[in-house]
């Protein structure tokens, strides 16, 4: 999948033209409206800056959480302005609309070291359709564009993909272009052992990655809600705990071709689903799950063999926490697997967290910087590396002597 990036553009290709730049600024939001954790904020700044030092004019389109092709004023994105202008030291105009005069007068009104961001994208429901009406609207807005929004690449949606069919050329940014190179290397894995980690709840999302990796990795650790169900499926009672029911034969069909490279855990932390206290846990085996209980994390066996096999690995993926890591008490599963996956990776490992959840919990470890890369989109990554190609990617500039 290699497509042209900012870089490739000739010299004098951004000099005072309108670049119409998307982003995915799908930020978490306070209760008050302000913005949470700027974490996706801070990975455009490479791609605006470069645009800007080279006298581009970023016009800035993104979404945020899921209106359903309505205005929602909660879900505006005018709180994400102030804190881009803090952090990229410009002007940031916001328009409140995105496909109307007024925007369009905006994008023509910008002056070099000025940003103008739109409203979100989903408020319109021709966005998730790729209505091509609308995807042409917004070509008007630039005079070439670039996806930065990794996070949205999976997406054939107007602001994403139809809009490339009106305006050229389109580029790849620097964040889409460094998610495409850790994720095409992890998926070549040339380094073993590779070890991936899942978790998180639902199996019937990960059913490709699961096919993918089975194929190639030397192991797969299965932990979180997911090991339920693949538990479930070897005859052993989960008392109350999250299992995909659909999804049991699936999962006996996976331990059947996995052989010795499937990992469950082995013991768990059990308390009670309602109440989620840790101070009531108890640590049990696998096969002793109280029928009033939950499993809510691996248990000590469990985060030492995992931990062990990770910090032998050369290349680990991981994607999907090890239990209810947002709660106290039953993160630490999830730590202790952040903390060997860090340990790898100053060993000389190659590690990749694929966004989403994992994201979030090696943030909470403190971590992020101890790895190889932490990706902004967990869609987005799960999808390229069960399939190899993303819709948002197809769409942009072929790099020159690849094919189209």
């Amino acid at each position: 999948m290699r497509r042209r990036n900012l870089a490739d553009l000739e010299p004098g290709a951004l000099d005072e033209r309108r670049v119409l730049v998307r982003v995915d600024y799908n930020v978490p939001l306070t209760s008050d409206g302000a913005v949470a954790d700027p974490t996706r904020i801070r990975a455009t700044l490479p791609t605006l800056r470069f645009i800007l030092e080279r006298g581009g004019r970023p016009v800035l389109l993104s979404h945020l959480g899921r209106p359903k092709g309505k205005v929602v004023p909660s879900l505006s994105l005018a709180p994400v302005a102030p804190v881009l202008a803090g952090e990229l030291g410009v002007p940031v105009r916001f328009v409140p609309s995105t496909d109307t005069e007024q925007a369009l007068e905006a994008s023509r009104d910008l002056r070099n070291g000025e940003v103008l961001l739109l409203e979100n994208t989903r408020f319109l429901p021709g966005e998730t359709a790729n209505d091509p009406a609308l995807a042409e609207r917004f070509a008007r807005l630039g005079d070439l564009f670039v996806n930065d929004a990794f996070g949205s690449t999976h997406r054939a949606h107007a602001s994403v993909v139809g809009v490339t069919g009106y305006l050229r050329p389109a580029v790849a940014g620097f964040l889409v272009q460094r998610e495409l190179e850790a994720l095409s290397d992890l998926r070549q894995a040339r380094r073993g052992p590779f070890v991936v980690i899942l978790g998180g709840a639902k199996i019937a999302d990960k059913i490709g990655l699961l096919e993918v990796f089975l194929a190639r990795a030397d192991a797969l650790l299965i932990g979180g809600a997911m090991a339920n169900t693949f538990l479930s499926a070897t005859g052993v009672g989960m008392g109350r705990s999250l299992v995909e029911e659909d999804s049991v034969t699936l999962a006996a069909k996976f331990l059947a071709t996995g052989g010795n490279r499937l990992h469950l855990p082995v013991d768990l932390v059990v308390a009670d689903p309602g109440a989620a206290n840790a101070d009531q846990s108890m640590i049990v085996p696998v096969d002793a799950v109280p029928a009033e209980l939950a499993a809510l994390d691996i248990g000590p066996e469990t985060r030492d063999d995992f931990g062990t096999i990770v910090r032998e690995a050369a290349t680990v993926f991981w994607n999907g926490p090890m239990g209810l890591f947002e709660t106290p008490g039953f993160e630490t599963g999830t730590v202790a697997l952040a903390r060997a996956t860090a340990d790898c990776t100053a060993a000389g490992g190659f590690t990749v967290i694929g966004g989403g959840d994992s994201a979030s919990a090696i943030r909470k470890a403190g971590l992020s910087e101890a790895v190889s890369h932490v990706s902004t989109g967990g869609g987005a990554s799960l999808e390229y590396l069960a399939e190899g190609t993303l819709p948002g990617i197809e769409a942009l500039d072929p790099a020159e002597g690849s094919e189209a």
